[in-house]
């Protein structure tokens, strides 16, 4: 036991001294290195962050009552169970104050994914039945290169699909279900030469992995 906690705590480290371009999380006890996002990807998430921060953050034109915060490192547990969602959401009654430090540890309540060829396999088999464990209530999952959104919400510990949204719908989901989202000026246009399919988000080895 011993041992496995000192393991972990070494991966900790290690996740810590990744330099600053890389994005490291802890899943299922090893340590996960991921390039930042490309620009693909930085569009779809700073654009629903956008969408969601002023009615849902600073009331404006929404219930207000959320803090929504773009890659927080969250910790399940201290050090050994850490993810990093491209967007997370809390309810302010749950989490008043956002913490001082960098560790989120107050499990969210929503959260985001943007899928990409080298994330998404891990965001659907690793991630997702994470935050199940652990309660995290709604999530949502992005597609830029197929220009999808999934919507889910927990029951009793297993994702329900509530709707998936395509190319330009309107989007109204819970647990923002206040207000409507054009998911249209969601998704970047495409250079004219360029192939949708092609991603410059790469994957990397892993460390921890084999």
């Amino acid at each position: 036991m011993a041992e496995a906690a000192k393991q972990l705590e070494d991966l900790y480290a290690q996740l810590e001294a990744l330099p600053e371009n890389m994005v490291g999380e802890i899943i299922n006890g090893r340590l996960v290195a991921s390039p930042r996002p490309s620009g693909r990807h930085g569009v779809v998430s700073s654009g629903l962050g956008s969408d969601l921060l002023g009615p849902y953050q600073r009331g404006r034109g929404g219930p207000g009552g959320w803090w929504i915060i773009d890659e927080p490192e969250v910790h399940f547990i201290r050090d050994t169970e850490v993810c990093v969602p491209d967007i997370g959401g809390w309810r302010k009654e749950r989490m008043p104050y956002p913490p001082r430090g960098h560790r989120f540890e107050i499990v969210p309540d929503w959260v985001c994914e943007i899928l990409s060829p080298s994330n998404a396999r891990r965001d659907r088999a690793e991630k997702m039945p994470l935050y199940a464990r652990y309660g995290v209530q709604w999530l949502w999952l992005a597609d830029p290169l197929t220009k999808i959104l999934e919507t889910y919400e927990l029951r009793d510990g297993h994702w329900l699909n509530l709707a998936n949204y395509k190319q330009d719908d309107r989007v109204s989901a819970p647990p923002f279900d206040a207000i409507e989202i054009e998911l249209g000026e969601l998704w970047s246009p495409e250079a004219p030469s360029e192939d949708p399919r092609k991603s410059d988000d790469e994957p990397t080895p892993n460390q921890g992995e084999s």
